[in-house]
């Protein structure tokens, strides 16, 4: 039996990492967790309390009262995040949480609490995690590191695309505005901005199918053994 490892998966929004990351936690039997819907949903959470972000008082007294975890569906075959016991995992997907997720994710307090969290779920090893800063800040030592890529076009009409059964009412237009405002703060933020670990392999999945991609990644984890 192959020994567990950590892989990290970091990226621009929208180039597929969640989807690469369930794809190989399926292949391999390891656990997905979803560092970007954690930040999601400390933002739902922020959103619903009224609580003032750029307050660190008030921040901090607020993460003090949340719990997050991911449990199985076996129904959807698919992890889902948990916010104080309560299954978030449609409701962080709204466009209202898109606008204001990157702005809280700037803060250090929040990423301080975020990545204790993810760190603790690493231990045991056997786990797959996509972000902004998993496999320069979160683990660092992780044993395999992906960056992701994709161009901005592809990224609007694929995010368009996932928003749209949602909401049919959101427009083209609205999506490239948010994922360029994001790719702009997520690169710029003073802590934990998004970069390209020195020993992550980029994928480039403009024009490769998911198929070719989980492919590349298997090769990649051969390579590694």
């Amino acid at each position: 039996m192959m020994k567990k490892i950590i892989i990290t998966i970091d990226g621009w929004s929208s180039c597929g990492k969640s989807t690469l990351a369930k794809q190989l936690a399926k292949e391999l039997g390891y656990i997905y967790i979803d560092s970007g819907a954690m930040y999601r949903a400390i933002t739902l959470y922020f959103l619903r309390h009224h609580i003032d972000w750029t307050n660190n008082e008030e921040v901090q007294k607020a993460l003090e009262n949340i719990s997050l975890e991911f449990n199985y569906n076996a129904k959807s075959g698919q992890s889902e995040i948990f916010l104080n016991g309560e299954s978030v995992e449609y409701m962080i997907r709204d466009l209202v949480i898109a606008e204001n997720v990157s702005e809280v994710a700037t803060i250090k307090i929040v990423r301080d609490f975020a990545v204790a969290v993810q760190q603790k779920m690493g231990k045991k090893k056997g786990i797959v995690m996509d972000g902004r800063d998993i496999g320069t800040t979160v683990f660092p030592n992780a044993e395999l590191k992906i960056f992701m890529t994709a161009d901005i076009s592809v990224r609007v009409e694929r995010r368009f695309k996932e928003m749209f059964e949602k909401n049919p009412n959101i427009t083209i237009e609205e999506v490239k505005n948010n994922l360029e405002m994001r790719d702009y703060i997520d690169s710029n933020r003073e802590v934990s901005p998004l970069r390209k670990a020195e020993d992550a392999i980029v994928i480039d999945n403009t024009h490769i199918s998911m198929e070719q991609q989980l492919k590349f990644a298997l090769n990649l984890l051969e390579e590694n053994k």
